[in-house]
C-alpha cells in the first residue's frame, strides 16, 4: 500500500523531471502510419517505431530480467503498485547498462531514452480509466516491447502466468493480456486490439491444461488479440532484406522489407509500403490473394527446392520453436544452508581430514547442539522482554550473545564442521598430480615426434645431395643415357628396315597381280584363235622358257629376302602366292618384334644392374 500511494503521488507530478510532453507521440504522428489500411500492420509499425526510437530494440529480455531483479521487484507481489521514482530508476539502469555494453561507434543518450520510455509507459498505463502502475504492468509491457527473440520473451511471460507445476493460470494470463494490450491502446489501436474479459478464454481451449510448449504455439498461430506481436518481430528480421525486383505500382528499383506477390495476376508484385496502403494498378484488385515473401530466392534456387520436394529429398519442416520439458526445473533451496567456516591453512585441512568418522560425527552433533542452545536463549530473551528491545542494555546483551556465537564458530579445536574442501583435499591433490604427470608425458611424446620428423626430413634431403656429388654414379648415369640413345637409334633403324620390307612386298604383290592378268589375257586370246594343236617341240620349248622367265622376273626384287618369300617363287607345282606372301610378311613382323623385345629387355636389365651397383657404391 505504501508503494501504491507513492505511485499515485508520483504520477500526479506527471513528467516534471524535464520530459517534454507528448514528444514521442508527435514524432509517431509524423510517420503517417495511420495511412496503412490493415490494422495488424499498422499496430506493428507503430510499436516497432517506438521500440527503435526508445532504443529498446538493443535490449533483450535477459537484460530486462536482470534489471527487474536488481530493482528488487522479484520479491514484490505482481498486483502491488510501484512508484514513479522506482520505475525511473529501473528504466535508467536498463539504458545505463546498455550504454556500457555498446561499442564506441554506437552511442546513445541514456537520459533521452529513459525519458521517452517513461512517457510511453505512463501513457499506456493511463490509456484506461482505472489504470494503475503495478509490478505486473511494468514486467508485461517491458517484456513485450523489448527486443530479442520472441521465444525467450514468451518463456518469461509463461513463468509469470503459470504455477509451480508449469500449468497456465487463467487469471494470471488474463492479467497479462490486460496489461500487454495497453500498448496497442496507447498508439490509438484500442478498437482493433483492445482488452476484453473473454480474450483469455478464447486463446486456449478451456478443457486442456496449457503447458509451456502449447503456450509457445503463439509464434506459429497467434490469437487474434496478439497477432501483431509475431508480426513486429518478423518486421524487425526483414528490415534489411533486399529484393532485386521492381514494384508494379510505384516502379521502384528494388524492394526492402516484405515483398507481396499476387497469386492471380502474373508477375505482379508490390512493395510493403504500396501493399499496406492499398495501392493497386492495372487489372489487379485488393480482393486478390497475395503471398508475403520475407526473402529473395533466385529462379534456380526455387527450381532446386521444387525438385527436392518432388523427389522427397527435403527434410520435414522443423517446429516453430524448440520443444521444452513439460515440468519446470526445480531450483535448489539454499535458505537453510549455512556456509562452512573457511580453513586458514593446509595443515588444518590435513588435520581435520585425518580425524576418524565417528569423532567427526560426534563433534558435529555437539557443535550443533551448542549453536541451537545459543539461538534458543536469544529467542527466549526476545520473547520475555519485548518492551525493552531498543534499550541500550538490551543491545549490549545482544552484542554479547552475537560475539559469543561468533567465537563458537571461530573455534579451531577440531570439533567444528569439516568442509567439503578439506575432506576432498587428498582427492584433489591426487588429481592434480595425475594431471601433471599426463602433461609431462604429453610433452615428452611431442618432443619425440618432433625429433623423428626432423630426422626424417634430414635423411630425405641428404640422399639427393649425396647422389649428386658422387662422380662414379654420375659417370654411370651418363653411360646409361648413351646406351639408351644407342638403343633408340637401333630401334629406329629396325623400324626403317621393316618399312622397306613392306614396300618390297607391295611391289611383289603388284608384279604377281600383273602376271596373272597377262596370263589370263593370253589364255583368252588363244581360246578365240584356230583350234590347232601345237607341236610337241614347240610345247616343250615354251615350257622350258616360261618357268625361267617366270622365276627370273621377281628374283631381282627379292634380293636380301630369304626363306618363305623365295620358297613362294621356287619351281614346283603351282601354289597360292598371295597367301604365301602374307605368311612371309607376318613372319618378318614377328621376327622383328621379338628382336626388339629381346634388345629392350637386355638394356633394361643392364640399366637395373648399373643402378644397383651405383647405389651400393654410394652407400
Amino acid at each position: 500500500m505504501v508503494m501504491e500511494e507513492g505511485g499515485q503521488s508520483d504520477r500526479g507530478r506527471g513528467t516534471s523531471a524535464g520530459i517534454e510532453e507528448r514528444q514521442l507521440f508527435v514524432e509517431l504522428a509524423e510517420q503517417n502510419f495511420d495511412a496503412i489500411c490493415l490494422a495488424t500492420y499498422r499496430t506493428a509499425c507503430k510499436l516497432r517505431f517506438i521500440q527503435k526510437r526508445c532504443n529498446l530494440h538493443l535490449i533483450d529480455i535477459y537484460n530486462v530480467i536482470e534489471a527487474v531483479r536488481d530493482a528488487g521487484l522479484n520479491a514484490v507481489e505482481s498486483n502491488a503498485g510501484i512508484s514513479l521514482i522506482r520505475l525511473e530508476n529501473l528504466v535508467s539502469s536498463l539504458f545505463n547498462q546498455l550504454s556500457k555494453r555498446l561499442p564506441t561507434t554506437h552511442i546513445i543518450n541514456p537520459r533521452e531514452s529513459t525519458a521517452l520510455l517513461l512517457q510511453f509507459l505512463l501513457a499506456a498505463t493511463n490509456s484506461e480509466p482505472d489504470g494503475r502502475l503495478t509490478v505486473l504492468s511494468v514486467k508485461s509491457m517491458l517484456a513485450v516491447i523489448c527486443g530479442g527473440k520472441l521465444v525467450d520473451k514468451l518463456r518469461y511471460v509463461f513463468s509469470q502466468v503459470s504455477d509451480s507445476g508449469g500449468i497456465l493460470v487463467q487469471s494470471k494470463f488474463d492479467g497479462f493480456l490486460k496489461e500487454a494490450l495497453k500498448l496497442p491502446t496507447a498508439v490509438h489501436e484500442g478498437p482493433s486490439f483492445g482488452y476484453a474479459h473473454t480474450l483469455a478464454r478464447s486463446c486456449f481451449p478451456q478443457q486442456k491444461r496449457v503447458m509451456l510448449n502449447m503456450f509457445l504455439d503463439i509464434i506459429a498461430e497467434p490469437p487474434q488479440c496478439l497477432v501483431w506481436l509475431p508480426l513486429m518481430h518478423r518486421m524487425a528480421n526483414v528490415e534489411h532484406v533486399y529484393h532485386p525486383v521492381s514494384c508494379s505500382y510505384c516502379r521502384g528499383n528494388g524492394m526492402t522489407g516484405f515483398r507481396y506477390r499476387c497469386l492471380r495476376c502474373r508477375s505482379y508484385q508490390l512493395c510493403q509500403d504500396c501493399f499496406w496502403r492499398g495501392n493497386v494498378s492495372g487489372s489487379h484488385s485488393n480482393q486478390h490473394q497475395m503471398k508475403e515473401h520475407s526473402s529473395w530466392k533466385s529462379p534456380a534456387t526455387k527450381l532446386g527446392r521444387a525438385l527436392g520436394r518432388t523427389l522427397g529429398c527435403v527434410s520435414s519442416r522443423e517446429p516453430s520453436h524448440p520443444i521444452y520439458p513439460e515440468e519446470p526445473e526445480r531450483t535448489i533451496n539454499l535458505t537453510n544452508i549455512v556456509p562452512s567456516r573457511p580453513i586458514r591453512d593446509t595443515s588444518e585441512a590435513m588435520l581435520l581430514s585425518s580425524v576418524p568418522e565417528s569423532s567427526k560425527s560426534l563433534a558435529a552433533a555437539q557443535r550443533m547442539n551448542e549453536e541451537h542452545a545459543l539461538i534458543a536463549a536469544y529467542v527466549n530473551r526476545l520473547q520475555t522482554s519485548p518492551c525493552s528491545v531498543d534499550s541500550p542494555s538490551r543491545q549490549d546483551e545482544e552484542h554479547k550473545l552475537i560475539a559469543r556465537y561468533t567465537s563458537k564458530l571461530a573455534e579451531t579445536d577440531g570439533a567444528g564442521v569439516i568442509s567439503n574442501r578439506s575432506i576432498n583435499f587428498d582427492v584433489n591433490k591426487q588429481k592434480r598430480e595425475l594431471i601433471a604427470q599426463l602433461e609431462c608425458r604429453n610433452r615428452e611424446i611431442l618432443a619425440e615426434i618432433k625429433r623423428l620428423r626432423a630426422q626424417h626430413e634430414a635423411a630425405c634431403q641428404a640422399s639427393p645431395e649425396k647422389g649428386s656429388t658422387n662422380p662414379t654414379l654420375l659417370a654411370e648415369l651418363r653411360l646409361l643415357r648413351q646406351r639408351k640413345d644407342e638403343l633408340e637409334q637401333r630401334m629406329s633403324s629396325l623400324q626403317e628396315s621393316r618399312r622397306e620390307l613392306m614396300v618390297q612386298l607391295e611391289g611383289l604383290m603388284k608384279l604377281l597381280k600383273d602376271e596373272e592378268q597377262r596370263q589370263a589375257a593370253q589364255a583368252a586370246g588363244s581360246s578365240h584363235g584356230t583350234p590347232c594343236r601345237p607341236s610337241p617341240s614347240s610345247a616343250r620349248s615354251v615350257g622350258a622358257v616360261s618357268p625361267q622367265a617366270h622365276v627370273h622376273l621377281p628374283q631381282d626384287s627379292l634380293a636380301g629376302v630369304g626363306g618363305d618369300v623365295q620358297e613362294a617363287f621356287a619351281q614346283g607345282p603351282r601354289r597360292n602366292l598371295r597367301n604365301d606372301l602374307l605368311v612371309a610378311a607376318d613372319s618378318i613382323t614377328n621376327t622383328v618384334s621379338s628382336l626388339v623385345k629381346e634388345l629392350h629387355s637386355d638394356d633394361v636389365r643392364e640399366e637395373e644392374e648399373r643402378l644397383l651397383n651405383g647405389k651400393d657404391r654410394a652407400g
